[in-house]
C-alpha cells in the first residue's frame, strides 16, 4: 500500500498532445502554402536551395499546386507530431517507485535505489548508491511539477546535482579513466557530432558500466566517476547500466 497516496503522473498532457497533432499539422499546412505562393519568386534567387525543386512547383497550375503544397505540409506536421508523441516521457512517482515511459516503452526505479534526484537543465536524472546514474532521461516537463511529485511521496530531491563539481572535460587521451572509456567518449563523440541520439544513449550505458558518468553541454562531453569505478581495469559487464 502506497502511504503516500496514489501515484502522480507528471507528462504533458492534453494540451500538449493538442499542440502536437493540431498545431503542427496547421503550421505545416501554412508552410506548403507559402512555398507554393513563392516558388516562382525563390527560383528566381541564384542562392536559393531546391532550384529543380522550386521550378516544378512554380511550373504547377493553380489550384493544384497550392492544395499540393498545402498537403505535403500537412503530412509533414502529422510526422513531426508523430515523433513528438512517441518522444514524449511521463513519469508516474508513488512511495515505492517511479515509472519512466518513453516510445511505448517503460521502465521502474525503485526507491530503495536512488539517493538522491534533481534536475540537470532538461534532464531528470537519478542518483544510485554508488553517485551512479540510474536514470537520465530529457524532458519540457515543468521542473515545479517534478518537484512537487517526488517531494510528495518522500523522495529524496535535490535542486542541483551534488556531484556538479566532480566533472571534467573529456579531451581525447586525458588520463584518469579506466581502461576502454576513452574509446568509448571517442564513439559517443562522433555520434554526437552526427547526432545520432540512439548510438550516444547506448554508448552511455556502456560508459557507466565502466563506471564513468557523462553529461552533455552542446556537444560536449563531461565525465567523473563514480564510487564503483576501478581506474586502469577493464569494464564489468555484470555492472548496471544507465540511460539518457
Amino acid at each position: 500500500m502506497d502511504g503516500y497516496g496514489a501515484p502522480t503522473v507528471v507528462d504533458g498532457g492534453a494540451a500538449e498532445l493538442a499542440l502536437l497533432w493540431g498545431g503542427f499539422p496547421v503550421l505545416g499546412a501554412g508552410a506548403g502554402w507559402l512555398l507554393a505562393a513563392g516558388a516562382g519568386w525563390l527560383a528566381g534567387l541564384p542562392w536559393a536551395p531546391a532550384q529543380d525543386l522550386l521550378e516544378l512547383v512554380a511550373g504547377l497550375p493553380d489550384p493544384q499546386a497550392t492544395i499540393g503544397g498545402m498537403a505535403v505540409g500537412a503530412l509533414g506536421g502529422l510526422v513531426v507530431a508523430a515523433i513528438g508523441t512517441a518522444e514524449r516521457l511521463a513519469v508516474t512517482v508513488g512511495a515505492e517507485r517511479v515509472g519512466l515511459r518513453r516510445d511505448g516503452s517503460r521502465r521502474e526505479v525503485a526507491r530503495r535505489q536512488v539517493r538522491a534526484v534533481f534536475l540537470d537543465g532538461r534532464d531528470l536524472v537519478l542518483l544510485g548508491p554508488d553517485d551512479d546514474e540510474l536514470a537520465r532521461e530529457r524532458s519540457d516537463l515543468a521542473a515545479d511539477r517534478l518537484r512537487a511529485a517526488f517531494r510528495a511521496h518522500g523522495w529524496p530531491w535535490v535542486e542541483d546535482d551534488p556531484h556538479r563539481d566532480a566533472y571534467r572535460r573529456w579531451v581525447p587521451g586525458l588520463p584518469g579513466l579506466p581502461a576502454g572509456a576513452d574509446a568509448l567518449l571517442r564513439a559517443r563523440q562522433k555520434a554526437l557530432d552526427d547526432d545520432r541520439g540512439g548510438e550516444a544513449r547506448e554508448l552511455r550505458g556502456e560508459l557507466a558500466r565502466c563506471g564513468v558518468v557523462v553529461r552533455d553541454e552542446r556537444r560536449r562531453q563531461y565525465w567523473r566517476l563514480s564510487r564503483s569505478a576501478v581506474v586502469g581495469d577493464p569494464p564489468d559487464p555484470e555492472r548496471g547500466s544507465a540511460s539518457g
